[in-house]
């Protein structure tokens, strides 16, 4: 297997690593990364005291939010997200094919 690369316009090699998982127990849900990523990638959401993903934010009260992957396949592999984050819980890697 081989791994996806591209050239940069200046003439270096450059290797994407797209995002594949956010490690819930040490995100903030601040939204650094949701706010850098231009791509759709990230959505923040609620959870409720069980640590459960809430569906209808009417029905249940929300104890905390945090980030999750929704759209990886919009991931450009800038890496910016992982960048951003002050707790370092965004996980990306490079494209195998």
């Amino acid at each position: 297997m081989s791994t996806l690369a591209g050239v940069t316009r200046g003439g270096g090699s450059w290797t994407p690593e797209f995002i594949e998982n956010i490690d819930w127990t040490k995100c903030l849900g601040c939204g650094r990364c949701f706010k850098i990523c231009g791509r759709d990638v990230l959505r923040l959401t609620p959870l409720n005291e069980d640590g459960e993903v809430i569906e209808d934010e009417e029905e249940e009260e929300e104890d905390r939010r945090i980030m999750m992957v929704v759209n990886p396949e919009n991931c450009v592999g800038c890496k910016a997200c992982a960048r951003q984050c002050a707790k370092k819980c965004i996980t990306n890697a490079p494209l195998t094919v």
